[in-house]
């Protein structure tokens, strides 16, 4: 579904409104989409997962961060996989570790897997650029870390035949899912296997080698490569 996060931040939420997401500051307009789709066994993907409030142009009210957290949060109260998507193309690590952030919310979990975390996420979009240099390093890096360092296993969330559509919901059931709104789940405001390295062209970003984590330059302990982090890391 659309992420249409400005006015975001406005109580009436007219641009979401607009578009026919009736999401507001006591009403919650994506858990009922959450809700019909669970039905179905559907799977819900999102965008905007790469986008930073800080990015974002202080007149249009916008909020992209606060939209993914809230639709991700609905999602996964419903039972549904979630999924996102970048809706920009962006070769830096600052768009990269966010999007990381999004994908597992409190990192990992070294007993098991997350308690939430995304079921699949889509790259957009192959470009001369992506394949450049630094951009290319970056983005092996980021695949690595969406694996947290781990090699591809087959055995981890198999794509499923789809399965028949549940009970037929009646739309007052639906409809409940929309109110209270609730918060939010809490999510880190910093991943904890970011990229580091130079900002990649493209996107008019500015360059950050803290990866988008502010303070001190830290060393990769992979070469900027990803692969198997030490234990300790």
């Amino acid at each position: 579904i659309s992420g249409i996060h400005w006015w975001y931040k406005v109580p009436s939420h007219a641009a979401e409104v607009t578009a026919g997401y009736y999401n507001l500051h006591d009403r919650d307009g994506y858990r009922p989409i959450a809700r019909m789709l669970k039905r179905h066994h559907a799977s819900l993907n999102f965008t905007c997962a790469e986008m930073r409030d800080s990015e974002q142009s202080s007149q249009a009210m916008s909020a992209p961060e606060e939209l993914v957290q809230q639709v991700l949060s609905a999602g996964w109260r419903e039972g549904l996989n979630m999924a996102c998507e970048n809706a920009l193309p962006r070769y830096d690590p600052t768009a990269y570790n966010t999007i990381l952030r999004n994908a597992r919310p409190h990192g990992i979990n070294k007993s098991g897997p997350p308690e939430h975390k995304l079921f699949g996420f889509t790259y957009l979009r192959l470009s001369n650029q992506l394949v450049e240099g630094q951009n290319y390093v970056n983005f092996k890096t980021f695949v690595d870390r969406m694996h947290a360092n781990l090699p591809h296993d087959p055995c981890v969330d198999p794509v499923a035949p789809l399965q028949r559509s549940g009970p037929e919901l009646t739309i007052e059931m639906i409809l409940q899912a929309a109110q209270p709104k609730l918060e939010p789940f809490p999510f880190e405001e910093h991943t904890d296997l970011p990229v580091q390295g130079l900002g990649g062209i493209g996107g008019g970003e500015v360059e950050d080698p803290t990866g988008g984590m502010g303070g001190e330059v830290q060393q990769d302990p992979t070469g900027g490569m990803g692969g198997e982090l030490p234990p300790t890391v």
